[in-house]
């Protein structure tokens, strides 16, 4: 009988290596986010950023760059190699969180609710929201290029394209204009599925391979992790879509059902709910097998995170 892969393992426990590696991120953001900023501008990017979300795209940066180190070919960790794995954590977050700030306000979504608190706007004021969502997206890129920092100018350059291009017309800033052109418009299954690699799936996948740059995965590892990440990223997407459909606003911390009452295109009301289920389990088991085809030794925490991803409650 063949060894189970060690990315398959049912023994890993994804909470105490969450709760751990969480604790970091969130005392870092608490450390490094809106201080000094002017005329209330701070407190808006606190608002926005602590104390709140499952902060998934830190993890995945985290599982990525341990998954790369745990490599024979990868670097060893050491504490500069950490701080850029950190900072790359705290970025592709603050990244995500100025992408809730925007899509919530009225020219967008227009939502109220966000992760179980009122949205920025809301809080705020429609200016003051906007201007902490510019702040945060800035703010991204100055944590990834820290001055004095023994990270290698080459890594700090990496960091800073993978989270670009992830979050511009290429990725996030890009899928989210086809949403708003896409509203009332009967979309393939193709149109669609680029959609969300674009809106949610480009940021997921940059957060992996922003993890894998931080540990120096090898080219073979760095594809693999690469083809995770899109796989995982999409996947999270049909299920996002399935608990707008199933779940509650109280469950989602969000406004549940807003899809359906946009008339927006979504798995659910393309594929109908159990094959867009289907088709998320689908997308796990190709997750699981890119971290299989890794050749790297120890993938559980990605493993983990990818099946969290997929089977939250619905």
């Amino acid at each position: 009988m063949s060894a189970v892969p060690m990315s398959q393992s049912p023994v890993f426990d994804l909470a105490p290596w969450s709760q751990n590696h969480l604790a970091r991120v969130e005392q870092a953001l608490s450390q490094w986010v809106g201080h000094g900023a002017p005329a209330g501008l701070g407190d808006a990017m606190r608002y926005a950023v602590l104390d709140g979300g499952k902060r998934l795209r830190p993890l995945l940066v985290l599982a990525a760059y341990e998954a790369a180190c745990s490599g024979g070919t990868g670097a060893q960790a050491t504490p500069v190699l950490a701080d850029a794995a950190i900072r790359a954590a705290c970025a592709v977050e603050l990244i995500h969180a100025y992408s809730l700030v925007h899509d919530d306000m009225p020219c967008m979504d227009n939502d109220v609710l966000r992760r179980g608190k009122p949205t920025v706007h809301v809080q705020f004021g429609e200016a003051p929201a906007l201007l902490a969502g510019d702040a945060l997206q800035a703010f991204a890129f100055e944590l990834l290029t820290p001055d004095d920092s023994l990270i290698p100018a080459s890594v700090q350059a990496t960091l800073c394209r993978l989270l670009a291009r992830a979050a511009g017309s290429a990725g996030m800033a890009g899928g989210q204009a086809i949403d708003l052109a896409s509203v009332g418009v009967a979309l393939t299954e193709d149109q669609l599925r680029q959609m969300h690699r674009l809106k949610t799936g480009a940021l997921l996948q940059g957060s992996v391979l922003m993890g894998a740059v931080c540990g120096h995965a090898a080219a073979t590892a760095y594809q693999a992790l690469s083809d995770y990440g899109a796989a995982m990223g999409l996947a999270f997407q049909v299920v996002d879509d399935i608990l707008d459909v199933v779940a509650d606003s109280a469950t989602l911390g969000k406004t549940a059902g807003k899809d359906a009452a946009a008339d927006k295109p979504t798995y659910v009301s393309l594929l109908g709910l159990e094959r867009a289920q289907a088709y998320a389990q689908a997308l796990l088991t190709e997750a699981h097998a890119a971290l299989v085809g890794s050749g790297l030794p120890d993938t559980r925490a990605l493993a983990a995170l990818a099946d969290m991803v997929v089977r939250r409650s619905y």
